[in-house]
């Protein structure tokens, strides 16, 4: 059996000194095989750097995926482009920085781990059909014979539910990221393939979207385009735990996961 850890979004400082303090221990506690970390609001909110992924990297995390805001760091192109462990969404055009899937190694089993960043198009930037390209992928990666692990940096629910559908039975999980709420709809479906539609945030919950209140507000309330910051309160992390025979690649269980960092962390 595999254990997969996958946290939502990082939004921030406060996500990232959540996942940098909480990684270790979950592993050590929940006994995880693999860490999968959406990492794509890590600076300021927008976008990752070299330096904050590595930071996330050393705190136990083996893979980053993004999404929408892969790219609003243009010092992180070079570093998409060659660090392996970090992802961008494989249906924006094959000349953008970086890649869209990546090959790993599961301890303790011979059978590989692919994990596949996608990007929604409903109420999202332009981009490919992520069901047809996530189809051609894995006719590439059909010889690895490998547990697949899909993040789905998507808006609509109705879209993350259609895509956990169009893939139940072809990979292990299906998880949706973006909206930063975590939503109480995990489960496996009919051919084993574990999905949620939106696993949450790390960062700060005192906050709207872990971004701070009273800019929010203003933006909401006055329309004044104030530039958003992320917020400090109630920091927490989200995620979810899955099980997966690796025999088969079938799910066996996903369970959410919300833990707050206290003070004795």
């Amino acid at each position: 059996m595999t254990r997969i850890l996958f946290l939502g979004d990082v939004c921030g400082a406060a996500g990232r000194r959540a996942v940098s303090l909480l990684i270790p221990a979950l592993r050590s506690e929940l006994k995880i095989d693999f860490v999968i970390v959406n990492a794509e609001n890590a600076a300021g909110g927008y976008g990752i750097t070299r330096r904050l992924a590595e930071e996330i990297f050393s705190a136990g995390a083996n893979c980053l995926t993004t999404g929408d805001h892969a790219f609003d760091r243009k010092e992180s192109w070079d570093f998409l482009s060659t660090e392996p462990r970090i992802l961008r969404p494989l249906n924006l055009p094959a000349t953008a920085p970086g890649r869209g899937w990546g090959i790993y190694q599961l301890p303790n089993h011979n059978r590989p781990l692919v994990v596949i960043n996608l990007l929604g198009r409903v109420f999202m930037k332009p981009a490919d059909c992520p069901f047809q390209r996530v189809k051609q992928a894995l006719a590439e990666i059909a010889p690895l014979n490998a547990v697949t692990v899909v993040d789905f940096h998507a808006e609509a629910t109705a879209e993350k539910q259609a895509l956990g559908y169009f893939l139940d039975g072809k990979v292990s999980a299906v998880i949706g990221t973006h909206t930063h709420i975590q939503t109480a709809d995990e489960r496996i479906l009919p051919q084993g393939t574990a999905f949620i539609a939106d696993v949450g945030m790390c960062g700060a919950f005192d906050s709207v979207l872990g971004m701070d209140k009273e800019l929010s507000l203003r933006r909401m309330v006055e329309l004044v385009p104030v530039r958003l910051q992320p917020a400090t309160g109630d920091i927490r992390i989200n995620g979810v735990v899955i099980d997966i025979d690796a025999a088969t690649g079938q799910a066996q269980k996903i369970v959410r996961l919300n833990r707050p960092l206290t003070v004795s962390t």
